[in-house]
């Protein structure tokens, strides 16, 4: 386009030189432009829907051709003076009468083809239709004209390939955002749906406690009440209850000084028993001395050594257990004892017997469950044991002896 400019502009150029049209004001007519132009005119400056009507009213009935038939015939029309070039002529005067205005003002050819450059790029109608039917506008401008809106509608129509491309990537995409949409949707109206029972449930525990909560409220306000007449039916109530709380108090201390004094009295009975030990085991430890002296004026034969070996003594009084201590331990074997189901837990003497090498068992102050509890463990394991009769230190002593 602007190499065209130069040969329009150029100094020293007649009007008859650049084909202007002779000096005068009177606007050219729509039938009065070159052929070839009214097809860009009428392209460009009138939408097919208002051709259409312009047609059907200039013709008085209704045109049932399609758009490029009807935009075909009325280029022909439009080449010669008639009604429906004037109506074309009409319409477009009055659609683009502002820039007919301001075109007007261009008073030469180059200040129309400045002004039709810089005009195009808002708006190429009124512009293309101004500067056609300029009284300035050579046949070389126009030319410049019609070719500058050839090329704007080739790019136009690359455009809108284009746009259309775009739009039916826009439509696909459209569809997989719809798809996601939807399942977005039901989604939501799913998570709805759930907060809604979880608020209708917690609505309605809501509603539950706080029953309770009057509830509680007006058994607590009843309570008080009747606590009131209480009161007042016993003026003394207070004090009463005071006494009572005291009361509790002082039994409780009494309990406490019942315990003390049953501790007390436990303790004095075991440093008791204590004392009977001491005494059984120094009377033991003489009579020990007796039997040993007797024994050696009587010749007798000594205690076999019993070394690292577990002797259980099952039964035999209390008092003569060390006595049976220091016999066994004379031996050098390790000393064990079970009282045979009198205090010492009946349930203990398995356990004791499988910890024993040998066995004395004192028949006489066992119990019969002791008896055959230790009968059956040393026939099954085969351990020996001997079966002392009446409880002694000198039946130990036999047993001893038939163990060595």
């Amino acid at each position: 386009m602007t190499e065209l400019m130069p040969s329009l502009t150029a100094p020293g150029l007649s009007a008859s030189e650049t084909g202007a049209p002779a000096q005068g004001s009177r606007r050219r007519r729509l039938w009065e432009l070159e052929g070839h132009l009214h097809c860009a005119v009428l392209g460009v400056c009138l939408p097919i829907a208002a051709l259409r009507r312009l047609v059907d009213k200039a013709l008085g009935g209704q045109a049932v051709a399609d758009d490029y038939e009807l935009h075909c015939g009325t280029v022909v029309d439009c080449k010669f003076r008639g009604p429906v070039a004037q109506a074309v002529q009409r319409e477009l005067d009055r659609r683009y009468m502002r820039t007919l205005k301001q075109a007007a003002a261009m008073k030469t050819t180059e200040a129309l083809a400045a002004w039709w450059n810089d005009a195009r790029c808002q708006d190429i109608a009124g512009p293309l239709w101004a500067t056609l039917t300029h009284a300035r506008c050579t046949p070389a401008l126009a030319q410049h004209v019609e070719g500058g809106v050839h090329m704007l509608q080739h790019q136009a129509g690359m455009a809108a390939r284009v746009d259309f491309d775009r739009f039916e990537a826009l439509l696909d995409e459209n569809a997989v955002l719809s798809r996601e949409l939807g399942a977005a949707q039901q989604r939501s109206t799913h998570q709805a749906s759930e907060q809604s029972r979880r608020i209708e449930s917690q609505q309605g525990e809501i509603l539950r406690l706080r029953a309770q909560l009057i509830g509680r409220d007006t058994a607590i306000a009843a309570l008080g009440e009747d606590l009131r007449v209480l009161e007042a039916a016993a003026p003394g109530l207070r004090n009463r209850v005071e006494l009572a709380r005291e009361c509790e108090r002082l039994l409780e201390r009494q309990h406490e000084s019942q315990r003390l004094l049953l501790q007390s009295q436990q303790e004095a009975e075991r440093w008791r028993r204590r004392a009977d030990d001491l005494a059984a085991e120094l009377h033991g430890r003489d009579a020990l001395s007796i039997d040993a002296n007797e024994a050696d004026r009587a010749g007798e034969e000594p205690l076999a050594r019993l070394d690292d070996r577990a002797v259980l003594c099952v039964g035999g009084r209390p008092a003569s257990v060390p006595i049976y201590r220091q016999l066994i331990e004379r031996t050098g074997g390790r000393f064990l004892h079970h009282d045979g189901g009198e205090e010492d837990n009946p349930t203990m003497l398995d356990t004791t017997l499988a910890a024993a090498d040998l066995v004395i068992c004192q028949t006489g102050c066992i119990s019969h469950d002791a008896y055959w509890r230790v009968k059956d463990h040393c026939k099954r394991t085969g351990k020996r044991c001997v079966f002392v009769e009446s409880p002694s230190s000198s039946g130990v002593k036999r047993a001893l002896l038939a163990l060595a």
